[in-house]
């Protein structure tokens, strides 16, 4: 996975000049996603900026807020400057909200674009992927089935769709998929507390079934208690990306995306509405 400075360029710039609010999500978010290290230094305020797109007024503004929300802390002094603070739990709460907004269309559209942005990227992963690449896909996956909080799960899970696309060698399709994870990754592995029933048929873990708006069904997974079909989906890119299938890497991660949609739109209507 990239580091270090490497690893802070994947931050794409805003669209627009940028409210703070709106940087200091975007660096929040990749904090939670893992792109940025717990401990990691942040590039100069002047040179973060301009990579971002944004005023050097705009980011301290956001670097306020996210200390404020202890993402990072100043340090002074001759080896100073601002460090990643990674929370030791994922924002729940905010998190559901930012689900609740978003209706069962939008996920699909938002599901609907990284299956094609991952199904590219898998297939030119598997003929230019390099084998320390191969081994950091193969170990991301198995880094998500020993995983035991959302935190980490979304870390394990971002983090495998990340290095398939920066396999890919494609900056475009870099970019295009760190932006989605930060949207998606997040919600994948909430928790729902209530509304939620399994069943236990020849051995395996069932989650009842749910009819979406748009008449198709979905799994009530919950909150992915059960995270093997994910762990398998991650593994079954990796070792056709391994075995330099293009076709077969592309298959799987567009499997591996309308699974993810299943989940989500189960997630979504599975919360409880606002009290």
């Amino acid at each position: 996975m990239a580091e270090g400075r490497h690893a802070v360029s994947l931050i794409a710039p805003l669209a627009t000049s940028g409210r703070a609010e709106e940087v200091m999500l975007r660096v929040g978010q990749a904090i939670r996603l893992g792109l940025l290290a717990d401990g990691e230094q942040l590039p100069p305020e002047a040179e973060f900026a301009a990579q971002l797109g944004v005023s050097a007024m705009t980011l301290r503004d956001a670097l306020a807020m996210l200390r404020q929300r202890g993402l990072v802390e100043t340090r002074r002094g001759r080896t100073g400057g601002t460090f990643v603070r990674r929370p030791a739990a994922a924002p729940l709460g905010l998190l559901r909200e930012r689900l609740r907004a978003l209706s069962v269309s939008e996920l699909r559209d938002l599901t609907d674009e990284q299956s094609a942005v991952s199904g590219a990227a898998a297939r030119l992963a598997a003929t230019r992927a390099s084998t320390a690449s191969v081994r950091r896909l193969l170990a991301l996956a198995d880094q998500l089935g020993a995983a035991v909080t959302p935190g980490a799960q979304i870390r394990a899970d971002g983090r495998f769709h990340i290095e398939v696309a920066i396999a890919s060698k494609s900056q475009r399709l870099t970019a295009l998929e760190v932006a989605l994870q930060t949207r998606l990754a997040e919600l994948l592995w909430l928790p729902v507390e209530a509304g939620r029933a399994r069943r236990e048929a020849g051995g395996r873990a069932v989650e009842p079934l749910t009819r979406v708006p748009d008449g198709s069904i979905a799994h009530d997974s919950g909150a992915l208690d059960d995270v093997t079909a994910v762990v398998e989906e991650h593994a079954a890119i990796a070792a056709a990306i391994e075995a330099a299938d293009g076709s077969r890497a592309r298959l799987a991660a567009e499997e591996h995306a309308e699974a993810n949609l299943r989940r989500l739109t189960a997630l979504r209507l599975a919360l409880p509405p606002r009290p």
